[in-house]
């Protein structure tokens, strides 16, 4: 989609990613040599497994069916094109199911998606949001996506009262600017960068591991909180930095390569983790390669080949309960992906809202802040400045 260009969509039927082969996890699907992305565990700030959410008592967009209310927008803005654009998609796909459920359920209250590509740039996205606020059809924003075009368009979002729905914006920083709209459904990186630390030293074991991060708002911020997670096991000595947009990683690479470390913990994007990936393994580097939600995508798994394998993947995204996963793919055509669980859950919270009769940006807004109740991925109930009141990290590896 063009930059800034808004697509009006009466939910119908659409596409995404990504499944294991018993349907069941959230972001695995068949790639390379036929790997998949499967859920291991969730863990705590502890590193320490915690039970799952029983996925039956969560809140089903379609309600009881006799909801009415005049024709109500709500937008997507995200990443819909560009180099990481995956993880764009998976949202716009998990809410437009969302919505499509509510709509075949209650014919007398039709919500519309107008989903905007910012191709997850925060200049595009100033852009871009403008529009969105300016549309007063649309009484609420899911996204934006990334950390970044979050940081550049959240004061905007505020100041016209249009409540901010992420599901996968996690840097940690955020919440911490005076926003009165914005609302993460998600832990943000302080919960997984020590969760995942932890993880690491105590579970798996690793005694030294090598901490790389790339230049965007969400790469320096998770590898802060993972460094200071991991205390002695992170290696100063191999630790490094790169660009995003970078493919040519032979520095890092030698760098690593001598360490004789545990593990690499990237992170960033999979634009750069699957080139990364590569260049480790066919560099010499014998340890686990482990990331975050921004490279646990399919498109890790395509573009990293068999250097993919054995990988430890982590997200504060949930796995796919099986019946969500059977009609993702029945109505996308393909399987869910990272963040798209968590999407549905938020498109839902904001369809019950409207279906409520919260159909001013007032009105919903106030909706979300007093909103307690299950999800797919887990309970939605956020705190003063838009975080969650718990918050928890999955474990994947790739096999």
């Amino acid at each position: 989609m063009a930059i800034g260009a808004a697509a009006a969509l009466v939910l119908t039927g659409c596409s995404d990613k990504s499944t294991s082969s018993n349907g069941t996890d959230s972001s695995g699907t068949s790639g390379a040599a036929g790997l998949s992305i499967q859920p291991v565990v969730q863990v705590d700030i502890n590193g320490k497994e915690v039970a799952k959410t029983d996925a039956s008592k969560a809140a089903d967009p379609a309600g009881d069916g006799k909801a009415t209310c005049a024709p109500t927008s709500i937008a997507f803005a995200g990443a819909l094109t560009g180099p990481n654009a995956a993880l764009g998609i998976n949202i716009d796909m998990g809410a437009k199911l969302a919505l499509d459920q509510h709509n075949k359920a209650n014919p007398g209250c039709q919500i519309t998606l107008k989903s905007f590509d910012t191709e997850g740039d925060p200049q595009k996205a100033t852009q871009v949001i403008p529009q969105i606020v300016n549309d007063k059809s649309i009484v609420a924003l899911l996204g934006p996506t990334f950390s970044g075009e979050t940081k550049a368009t959240g004061k905007i979002l505020s100041d016209a009262g249009l409540a901010s729905l992420t599901s996968s914006a996690t840097n940690a920083t955020l919440t911490q600017n005076g926003w009165t709209s914005f609302f993460r459904g998600l832990a943000h990186d302080d919960v997984q960068g020590p969760s995942v630390a932890k993880y690491l030293t105590g579970t798996a074991g690793y005694k030294k591991v090598c901490v790389i991060q790339d230049n965007s708002d969400y790469g320096t911020g998770l590898a802060k909180s993972i460094t200071e997670g991991l205390g002695a096991a992170a290696d100063a000595s191999c630790s490094s930095s790169i660009k995003t947009g970078d493919k040519d990683f032979s520095a890092t690479v030698t760098k690593i390569a001598g360490a004789n470390a545990d593990a690499v913990f990237f992170a960033g994007y999979y634009a750069e983790g699957a080139p990364l990936a590569q260049q480790l393994k066919s560099g010499g580097f014998k340890g686990v390669f482990v990331a975050p939600d921004g490279t646990n995508d399919p498109q890790f798994l395509s573009q990293a080949g068999s250097a993919a394998k054995g990988a430890t993947l982590t997200c504060p995204c949930g796995p796919a309960p099986e019946k969500f996963e059977k009609d993702y793919q029945a109505f996308n055509k393909q399987p869910s992906g990272v963040y798209s669980v968590e999407a549905y859950d938020l498109a839902t919270i904001l369809a019950k809202g409207i279906d409520a009769g919260k159909v001013t940006r007032p009105d919903l807004l106030e909706y979300v802040r007093s909103y307690d109740g299950a999800g797919l991925a887990r309970q939605y109930k956020w705190s003063a400045n838009g975080e969650l009141s718990n918050a928890l990290i999955w474990i994947y590896t790739v096999k």
